[in-house]
This record gives structure tokens, C-alpha cells and sequence, in this order.
């Protein structure tokens, strides 16, 4: 928890804030350790204030507890009767420290004092405690709550102290209602937040420590202070931090209750048990909702799926922080959650990530290195996690089973979809590295056929509905796509060659196709040192029309007598891998199919337009070198888009299409800053 500077009255029922600050750790002056001074009036006079003292034990008869909305009425029932599962302190049982601070996430409403129990007579004698002193209504009200949950997680007492921020009781003003004065007593599980350990600039050996991580462990993973891989660290450290809090979180669904309020602010890590704690659970809401006719099991199924795919989103954003620490930054995190909120697939985090994050971050991109390990398993569950619909999110078990989160020792069997984000995410990584060596191109090229043969949406209804929006060109089988070692007539710098499908109308299957291909041309015979050369842009429109189609392999036209030279060598190789045991898993089919179905395109008029900025706009000799050249190194689909023939493969990222030649466009969906 944030230490921040207060001023104390006599008693903890009046509260003067002085300065605050979030990130500062301040204490209060003293004159003797381990005490507050109280000004005014002596001890004895406040001990005289203090409430009549009834402690409960837990092995005593529970109370029957009111309804929540009893409890915020303040009806006539007593705050003895209504929490008497729990023992009830009074003030003179605690020796008050020097270390306040206000409530989660700078809640005026509730301020926060560490003790000792001075009680010998009490069973946390001598234990440290965490005074929250909630002084309006509504924060009240959140207490008792938290007092309720306690009461409902009872049954499995073990769990809740391993994973949830214990409960010890309360202490409380005689006065009826909600006008009295109500402090919550519960575990001190160190004096920092989750967040605040991921603020600290050695947080990574500090959370080892705090974990107590064996040093064979940590041996094995490697020591980065003398050049071990730092990111194997923190991807080990991530694994157990997220697999205790979905431990944590699914115990409270098991037992119809969702938190409502995780963040990195609400978790503490205890180094007595090295379990993740869950904040107080104030906000905790039921997943049946009783009301005065009674609910129908639909409504309470809908409420139920609607609240845990919140605790989901929330978990997201928490692994999200936890993995990329430059999200810590509130500017950063605030253009990452105006992306999800502006309803982009949360597939596409990564092409939109690699714009903000810088690359010479002072976190070195261990994050973005993390996420791309073991076939981009980490962006898979991050998508899962903050999927736009609630019927998409993952839940808690199937989180824990994901392969992001299961290392060596838990051998999971990878789904399809994990094979085809694999597939995907491997074939993006070895474009960006701009190696196209022969088996490089090889390998690509195997890729992008096993992706066409799992394609999840061979349909064209599927492809209107995913198809349209901003295509970035990533990867041609047919042709290298930039500069070669020849010596070219112009000068010519290929930048962005974007595809933007739009459809005019839902009710028709006609879509216009732009092709948008950026480049910079400079002046003069050598290239210069500086690149600022004359911006130009060439654009291609047309429209096509989707039907349905298949594609067909050599192999069934040699059976048929139509080839008889035989299928090509690069069939062969395909059908030769793609038989093998390596990716025998991987193919839902017995054998090598015949055909597969496709997404026809139809295409008709195209139209073609340059701009070139001066003085290349009043040549018409430099700009006819300039268009010889850009068509020479982007590929003929591209600019003339009458050539794509069919799609191949589409999902929310990808996108395959081929050509009239048989070569294979890969396209990104592109994500805008705007």
C-alpha cells in the first residue's frame, strides 16, 4: 500500500488528510517507536470512549445474516447480531504504528492503519493487523460486505486464507445505523501492493526473494546480473503470479461470487505462504440475483457469464501490466485501453503495440520477447483474455490449461485454434526479420499452406464479415518484395503497401478493393545517405464480387490424365511434409486432400492513379522510370489487384490471398493510432 502523510486527531473517528502522494513513503513523527503521540487529551480519557468489547470465536453459532439490502437500509437489526461470525476488537486492543495510508486507489472514504494485537488475551497476541477505517456510507457498506463474503467462504477455509486477504473482524461505534464509526480488522500481507513491486527498479530479483525461489530454480532459468536471459526470469515469474491469481479468482467463481474490482492495486503477495492475496472483498458481488418475483435460470446464467467475463477483462489488463511494463505509464495504457474500447479485435494487439512501445525502452521489450515465445502463446491468451465479446473470454480453468501458462513440466494438447495462431504468429516473425534466404522462403512457404488447410472460415459469408477493413502486405511467395542488388533506373524506396477492402452495402457480395502502395523516390544516380527523398503514392481501385470456389491440386489433375507432366516440385515437397509425423497432428485430414474450398473473386474495371510531389509531377520521363520501378519491386497483385483470384486463408489478423500465377500474398490487419 502507498504510505502517505496524515495528521491524526485523538481518535481514529476523525481523520485530518494533510499531503498526499502516490508513490511517496512517509512516517509520521513519533516520540517513541511503535506508537502514534496523541495531542490533547490523555489515554485514559480516550480508553474511557472506547465500545463495550463481546469477542466472538469462529467455532461459535453464526448469526443469521441479513440481505443486502437490509444491511444498507440499517433496519433495527444490530451490527453484533448482523456480523457475529467474526471477532469484534475494540480500539484499546491494538497498538497503533506509525505507517498510514489511504484507501485503494485514493479512496477519501477509507483510511488505512497498520497495528499489533496488544490483547493477550485474544489469539493474534503479538500479530500484525491492517486498521481500515471506513468513514462514509457507501464505504461501510463495502466492509460488511467483505464480512458477508467471509462468512459464505467459510466452507473452504484453507483456500480462502491461501489466496484471499483474510478477515480477522471489526470493530464498530454502539451507534445504530450508518452513522456510527466502522473499522475492518483484517491480515497485513506487507506493506506493497502488486503494483508497487512491478514500480520498483529491481523488482524482478526482489519478487525472487519474496517468493523464495529455490536457487536451483533460478539457476536453471539463468542469472541476468551476469548475463543470463533476464526474460526467461520474468517469464517464469509471470507464469506463477498468473497462475496463483486464476487459482485465486476461481475459487470465488466455484463459489458464486466475482470480484468485481481486480487490479494490480487490490493484489499483495504474502511472504509467509508466497501466495497471491486478493484485496478485500468488499465489491464482491453474487452471481444470483433474488429479486422480489424471484429470477428465471436464464437471467441468472446471463448475470453469471456477464460477471465473469468482467473478472476475466480485469485479469487481462493485470497480465497485460504484469508482462508489458511500459503499460505502467498512464498515457501508454490509456491509448491500449482506447483501443479495446473502440471495439478492435484484441488479436491485433500486437501489430498495434509495436507503433507505441518503444524499441529502446528501458525495459529492454523483455515484454514484447515474452508474449512472441512458443509460437505467440502469450498474445493468444492475452486476446482470450480481452476479447470483445463476453461469450469469448476464457474462463479461469481453461486459462490455467492455455500454454502460455504451462511450462515444461505441464505438457498441454494444443487446441486448433492454438495451432493456428502458431502458425500464424511464426510465419509474421520470420517476415519481420527481412532474412529471406532460400530456406527461409521455404519455410514461409510451407506455413502459409498448412494455414490455407486450416482455414476456419471457407465460407463467404464468413469472408464478408471478416474481410473488410486496412490490409498491411507483410510476405509474396512469388516475388522478393523490395530492393535487390541490381542497379534500378530511379531510385525508388518502397514503404507501406496497404489493401483496403470496403462493402458498399450488407445486402450485396460486392466489395471495392484500394490498393495503397507508399514510396519515396530520390534524386540523383547514388543513393544518399539521407532518405527524405520525394514522397509519392500509387493507387490501384476495383471491385469484386465474392463467391464460393475450390481450389484444386496437381495431384487429382494427374490422376485424372490432365497433367501429364506430373505435379511440381514444390507440390511434391508439400505433400511429402504435410504427410509426415511432424505435422500429422496438426492436419484434421487422413490424407492429402484433393482441393480445398476458397473464396472466389471476381473482378472487374480497374483504376489507376499516381501522385508525385515536385519537381518529379512535371516529368513525364521520371515518373514513367519511377512506375517501371515500383512495379519491379512490389508484387503484380498489388498493383494490378485484377490478378487475385481467390482467398485462401482469413481470420481476425490474417490474411491470405492468391494470385492468377499461384503465388500467395500474407497481409496483417493493419492498426491505426487514429
Amino acid at each position: 500500500m502507498a504510505l502517505c502523510g496524515i495528521g491524526l486527531n485523538p481518535s481514529l473517528e476523525s481523520v485530518e488528510f494533510g499531503h498526499f502522494s502516490n508513490n511517496s513513503s512517509t512516517r509520521l513523527l513519533r516520540p517513541r517507536p511503535g506508537c502514534v503521540r496523541l495531542i490533547g487529551k490523555s489515554f485514559d480519557s480516550i480508553r474511557r470512549k472506547c465500545w463495550r468489547v463481546r469477542c466472538l470465536s469462529s467455532r461459535n453459532p453464526v448469526a443469521p445474516m441479513e440481505s443486502k439490502e437490509n444491511v444498507q437500509s440499517g433496519g433495527s437489526v444490530s451490527v453484533e447480531e448482523e456480523l457475529g461470525h467474526v471477532m469484534k476488537f475494540k480500539m484499546s486492543d491494538f497498538l497503533i504504528c506509525d505507517r498510514v495510508s489511504i484507501g485503494l486507489g485514493g479512496r477519501a472514504d477509507e483510511v488505512v492503519f497498520e497495528a499489533v494485537v496488544k490483547d493477550s488475551a485474544s489469539p493474534l497476541y503479538n500479530s500484525r493487523v491492517v486498521l481500515r477505517q471506513l468513514t462514509s456510507v457507501q464505504a461501510k457498506r463495502r466492509g460488511k460486505r467483505a464480512i458477508e463474503v467471509l462468512k459464505k467462504l467459510a466452507r473452504r477455509r484453507l483456500m480462502y486464507l491461501s489466496y484471499s486477504m483474510q478477515v480477522h473482524g471489526y470493530a464498530s461505534s454502539p451507534t445504530v445505523g450508518d452513522h456510527g464509526s466502522f473499522t475492518l480488522v483484517h491480515g497485513y500481507h506487507g506493506s506493497f501492493s502488486l503494483r508497487h513491486w512491478l514500480q520498483l527498479s529491481d523488482w524482478l530479483p526482489t519478487l525472487e526473494a519474496t517468493l523464495a525461489l529455490d536457487e536451483e530454480s533460478v539457476r536453471r532459468v539463468g542469472d541476468d546480473t551476469v548475463g543470463g536471459p533476464a526474460v526467461s526470469r520474468q517469464l517464469r515469474l509471470t507464469r506463477i503470479l498468473m497462475r496463483d491469481l486464476l487459482i485465486g479468482v476461481n475459487y470465488l467463481h466455484s463459489h458464486g461470487l466475482a470480484h468485481t474490482e481486480l487490479r494490480l492495486e487490490n493484489v499483495h503477495i504474502s511472504p509467509v505462504d508466497r501466495h497471491i492475496k486478493v484485496g478485500i472483498l468488499g465489491n464482491a458481488s453474487d452471481f444470483i440475483e433474488n429479486g422480489p418475483n424471484g429470477s428465471s435460470l436464464d437471467s441468472n446464467m446471463d448475470r453469471r457469464q456477464m460477471m465473469i467475463a468482467f473478472d476475466m477483462r480485469c485479469v487481462g489488463f493485470m497480465m497485460a501490466k504484469m508482462v508489458l511494463r511500459e503499460l505502467m505509464d498512464p498515457l501508454i495504457f490509456a491509448k491500449f485501453k482506447s483501443f479495446l474500447t473502440k471495439g478492435n479485435d484484441p488479436s491485433c494487439l500486437r501489430e498495434f503495440l509495436l507503433q507505441i512501445l518503444s524499441r529502446n525502452s528501458a525495459s529492454g521489450n523483455a515484454g514484447l520477447q515474452i508474449l512472441d515465445r512458443n509460437w505467440g502463446a502469450g498474445w493468444n491468451l492475452l486476446s482470450l483474455l480481452l476479447a470483445t465479446k463476453p461469450s469469448k473470454r476464457i474462463s479461469c480453468l481453461d486459462a490455467l490449461r492455455h500454454p502460455f501458462l504451462c511450462g515444461p513440466r505441464w505438457r498441454v494438447e494444443p487446441s486448433m485454434d492454438i495451432i493456428r495462431w502458431g502458425l500464424g504468429s511464426t510465419a509474421v516473425r520470420i517476415t519481420e526479420e527481412y532474412i529471406y534466404g532460400r530456406p527461409q522462403r521455404k519455410r514461409l512457404a510451407h506455413f502459409i499452406e498448412l494455414m490455407e488447410m486450416l482455414n476456419p472460415n471457407s465460407k463467404p459469408r464468413n469472408w464478408l464479415e471478416l474481410l473488410p477493413g486496412k490490409w498491411c502486405l507483410l510476405y509474396c511467395t512469388g516475388r522478393h518484395i523490395g530492393l535487390t542488388l541490381r542497379q534500378p533506373p530511379a531510385r525508388v524506396l518502397i514503404g507501406d503497401v496497404h489493401l483496403t477492402v470496403s462493402r458498399a452495402s450488407n445486402m450485396n457480395t460486392t466489395l471495392s478493393f484500394t490498393s495503397d502502395i507508399g514510396f519515396t523516390v530520390m534524386i540523383g544516380q547514388d543513393w544518399p545517405h539521407d532518405k527524405a527523398g520525394i514522397v509519392g503514392k500509387l493507387q490501384v481501385n476495383s471491385s469484386f464480387r465474392l463467391t464460393a470456389g475450390r481450389r484444386q491440386y496437381l495431384k487429382e489433375e494427374k490422376a485424372k490424365g490432365k497433367s501429364p507432366s506430373g505435379p511440381s516440385k514444390s507440390q511434391d515437397s508439400a505433400v511429402q511434409k504435410f504427410s509426415g509425423k511432424k505435422w500429422r497432428k496438426a492436419i484434421p485430414f487422413k490424407e492429402f486432400p484433393s482441393s480445398l474450398p476458397v473464396a472466389k473473386l471476381v473482378s472487374s474495371d480497374i483504376e489507376l492513379t499516381m501522385n508525385l510531389g515536385d519537381p518529379l509531377g512535371q516529368k513525364v520521363d521520371s515518373a514513367r522510370d519511377v512506375v517501371q520501378e515500383v512495379r519491379t519491386q512490389v508484387p503484380p497483385e498489388m498493383f494490378d489487384v485484377s490478378r487475385l483470384v481467390c482467398g485462401t486463408y482469413v481470420d481476425a489478423r490474417l490474411l491470405v490471398l492468391r494470385g492468377v500465377n499461384g503465388s500467395a500474398l500474407l497481409f496483417t490487419r493493419s492498426c491505426t493510432l487514429a
